[in-house]
């Protein structure tokens, strides 16, 4: 009873900061699930609440998509994100993980620092970010953190910023899930009553935080997307290491 409060609490402040910066479901709830359940079926379970509140989100923002960076990068990104999703068991948790979180910690300093500036994602390194983000996803899911620090390259307002990686991250989902469903269909018929909890908790998140979107002034909104992946890249160097 505690620990489904605990989740839905967790799941709600998730989708708001998903909401808010790009990323967060992924990323917050499946180190929490992890913690009694393992990483892989933590990731497999995350994985349909995501895509729900993800899709929601989306068609929420969706006239503020920016379509021609969807393309290019969300195509790399799905890619990247099959690739990773048959790959994820067969890589190395810890080590993957380590790496994972100093891309994500140099990534919010150079946010934070105002050195993304100078960084202009256009033509192929548009295309190696996405694939890299997607890939990252599929192997770890937590596409999300790598996914908005690579956006942070590209010149987009707040809203188009999260709605453009909330569409990406509704691709990413879509190519990861078949795979997830046909190895781990175990875990999910196991943990329906949890994932059901932890939609219905994203999905709160999300309307509460789409509409706290707009009040973010637009100048501090990439120091706080940039604080969020470092916090990101800190836990995972944490995890690493202990």
């Amino acid at each position: 009873m505690y620990f489904n409060i605990v989740v839905m609490t967790v799941a709600v402040l998730s989708g708001a900061s998903a909401a808010l910066v790009g990323f967060g479901i992924g990323s917050i709830m499946t180190p929490i699930l992890a913690i009694s359940l393992g990483v892989k079926a933590a990731v497999i379970i995350v994985a349909i609440p995501h895509f729900v509140a993800t899709t929601y989100r989306c068609w929420s923002l969706r006239e503020s998509i920016d379509r021609d960076v969807l393309i290019r990068f969300g195509s790399m990104s799905a890619a990247g994100g099959l690739i990773g999703a048959a790959l994820y068991s067969y890589v190395p948790n810890a080590a993957l993980s380590l790496i994972f979180a100093s891309l994500l910690i140099l990534a919010g300093c150079a946010g934070l620092s105002g050195a993304n500036k100078r960084i202009k994602l256009r033509g192929t390194a548009s295309w190696v970010a996405g694939g890299l983000s997607g890939m990252f996803g599929g192997l770890v899911g937590n596409q999300g953190g790598i996914r908005s620090a690579a956006l942070l390259g590209f010149d987009l307002s707040k809203e188009s910023f999260v709605a453009t990686a909330t569409a990406v991250g509704v691709i990413v989902d879509c190519v990861r899930i078949p795979i997830y469903l046909l190895r781990g269909w175990s875990d999910i018929e196991k943990n329906l009553p949890l994932i059901s909890i932890i939609t219905l908790g994203t999905i709160t998140g999300t309307i509460i935080g789409v509409r706290c979107l707009r009040s973010v002034p637009e100048q501090i909104f990439a120091k706080i997307v940039s604080l969020a992946i470092l916090i990101l890249g800190l836990a995972f160097a944490y995890k690493s290491c202990f």
